[in-house]
């Protein structure tokens, strides 16, 4: 009524559910303890190549399974030498959108909290 909140739509919308998919911890949302991902597990353990595949195929289960607004068609998580944080970049569809592909980057980083 007041305008006080602005809404996001279409593909900030799918942007935003992509991405909080991904950082959402197992057993975090109260009712549905599936929803989520595991990366958080991994992010302190040594990024080598076998941890970047892991973090990949744990990113696109989960939003193959929880999303069901967008193909996906890549999942690529880098480690920048001399950083200690790993950047992933999604590339996906929105299904039943003529829209262009869509790409999302962020960076994860081991916090404890």
């Amino acid at each position: 009524m007041t305008n006080d909140v602005v809404g996001i739509t279409n593909e900030d919308a799918v942007k935003r559910s992509v991405r909080n998919l991904v950082e959402t911890i197992n057993t975090e949302r109260p009712f549905n303890s599936l929803i989520g991902s595991g990366v958080r597990s991994s992010l302190f353990e040594p990024a080598d190549r076998d941890i970047l595949t892991r973090l990949e195929i744990e990113i696109e289960t989960s939003i193959k399974n929880f999303e069901p607004r967008v193909r996906l068609t890549k999942v690529l998580a880098q480690h920048p030498f001399d950083t200690n944080e790993i950047t992933v970049q999604v590339e996906y569809d929105i299904i039943g959108q003529e829209s262009q592909p869509q790409e999302l980057t962020f960076i994860l980083q081991p916090t404890r909290v």
